[in-house]
């Protein structure tokens, strides 16, 4: 009986390990795939005009949205070690044409307009998603850290717009992500007082004390931020972790140029609804029955 016993397990793992292979391999073919399309559309503008020069798209069949199985990636990600990131050397240095095409003029040669509301640690976009027919007018972008998450928003955005061609109010033209550090390198994209709202939805809550160096709310970032910050703008966070939001609550307390704002602002803001419920990682925590702590503030003047 024994022996049957050793055999029926043998055979589990076998089948177990070429079930893992096979996964492997259809994931390592389907970021192929995509990674293809990725690079032809990803700095493209697409729109009408573009469908129609491009013979491979003729008949017009729609791409896909990503599947999100298929961009396995861990969930944090240390923010001191070398990624290897593309930064501009300052904001003037920043091409923003690739990542907005259909807001660049080609016959000026400028963008038409500027990025106004910041998503740090945007994970896989799901707020952008939601605030970008909330705010037509503004130029709304993701930074993130990890490289399967980035790729993942990417195609996301492409298949968005390419879905949305014919929707006069959604095309999803005015957001985009990029890989990148804003603990290191936030100034290196953004001029003085440029953006009106920054997001910290759900950070990594880095639980160990020696690792609270790492929080992405700290007194020397809270500087950084209000230097990219307007006047009046906005800071918005929100966490299922207790202990990190009473960090941040101090943290912004504590800062000369933020003010918190009170829960009638909180109540009646539109941002605050949807980054309650639009994130994966809220609407995880809102099927776990979990706690939300959200938190606003404002930029003050200068002194």
């Amino acid at each position: 009986m024994s022996e049957i016993i050793k055999q029926e397990k043998k055979l589990n793992r076998n089948e177990l390990q070429k079930l893992q292979s096979e996964n492997y391999a259809k994931r390592q073919n389907y970021r192929q795939e995509r990674e293809e399309l990725r690079k032809n559309l990803k700095h493209v503008r697409i729109d009408q005009e573009f469908l129609t020069n491009d013979k491979e798209n003729n008949d017009n069949d729609k791409i896909e949205l990503p599947k999100k199985r298929f961009y396995r990636q861990r969930a944090h990600s240390n923010p001191f070690s070398d990624h290897r990131l593309e930064y501009p050397i300052s904001p003037n240095h920043m091409d923003w044409s690739k990542f907005y095409p259909y807001y660049y003029d080609e016959i000026n040669n400028k963008m038409n307009k500027q990025v106004t509301i910041a998503d740090i640690g945007c994970g896989f976009g799901g707020l952008m998603v939601d605030l970008s027919p909330e705010f037509p007018n503004n130029l709304i972008l993701g930074m993130e850290i990890r490289v399967q998450v980035t790729n993942y928003v990417e195609d996301r955005i492409i298949a968005l717009r390419q879905q949305n061609l014919n929707n006069d109010s959604t095309n999803y033209q005015n957001i985009n992500v990029i890989r990148g550090n804003a603990m290191k390198f936030l100034p290196n994209f953004f001029q003085k007082s440029q953006l009106e709202k920054i997001f910290f939805c759900f950070p990594d809550p880095h639980f160990k004390q020696r690792k609270h160096k790492a929080r992405i709310v700290t007194n020397t970032l809270l500087s950084e931020y209000a230097y990219v910050l307007k006047e009046g703008g906005i800071i918005y966070t929100i966490t299922d972790v207790l202990d990190l939001h009473e960090w941040m609550v101090k943290h912004l307390d504590q800062h000369p140029l933020f003010e918190r704002l009170d829960e009638v602002f909180e109540k009646n803001d539109k941002c605050v609804e949807i980054m309650t419920y639009s994130t994966e990682e809220g609407k995880k925590v809102e099927r776990n029955k979990g706690q939300k702590y959200i938190k606003c503030y404002k930029r003050l003047p200068n002194p």
